[in-house]
């Protein structure tokens, strides 16, 4: 299955600004949103198609600075896309201090439109890898909450190094329901092997 085109969100506060960063991801065939502040993102957030954003450190009302940080402060969602950010000459310590903030990549204005693209482009990917991590971490988590108590218990001690007779002595049962306890965690954690399971769980 082909993944869903991951779309540039713009905010800056200066409209030509917004019109012509949007017409240059458009004219490379990246889709792209223009958000007048960060006020007016924030209230319509989440956005899913979001795979990076670029924000202006300063602008009326929130600035690009504060908006990451409200942004971080969210409950639990889905990954905070990569932010790009523009900047003025002076503001470019902000912007370094930015990156130890989490912030993806800034630009000093004015900016090579080659350049930007690219940075945005490497966002995206960042963020599409990001995503389908966290994906995988869920589905690893959901299948490991339907193992019974008993089946956790095993799937520890496999995950020791025990093999099925030590595991059937540390816990009392028999070798047979070792044996199927272990078929059982390898098919609801799909995993093909223990080896599978240690790289699944341990990720």
């Amino acid at each position: 299955m082909t993944a869903a085109p991951l779309t540039v969100h713009i905010v800056d506060d200066e409209e030509s600004l917004r019109d012509s960063l949007s017409f240059l991801f458009a004219s490379r065939g990246i889709a792209a949103k223009a958000w007048p502040s960060g006020e007016a993102l924030l209230a319509a957030w989440p956005q899913r198609d979001c795979g990076c954003l670029i924000l202006d450190v300063r602008m009326e009302g929130m600035s690009g600075p504060q908006f990451l940080d409200a942004l971080q402060a969210l409950p639990a969602s889905p990954p905070v896309p990569p932010v790009i950010f523009l900047t003025g000459h002076a503001d470019v310590p902000l912007a370094v201090q930015s990156l130890k903030a989490g912030a993806f990549d800034f630009v000093e204005k004015p900016f090579n439109d080659n350049h930007i693209v690219d940075i945005a482009l490497a966002a995206i990917e960042t963020h599409r890898v990001r995503t389908a991590e966290a994906c995988a971490r869920e589905a690893v988590a959901a299948r490991r909450a339907s193992l019974s108590v008993r089946e956790a218990e095993v799937m520890t001690l496999m995950l020791d190094g025990y093999l099925n007779k030590q595991i059937a002595d540390a816990l009392g049962i028999a070798m047979r329901t070792v044996e199927l306890h272990r078929s059982r965690v390898l098919a609801k954690m799909a995993a093909r092997n223990i080896v599978d399971l240690a790289r699944m769980v341990g990720g």
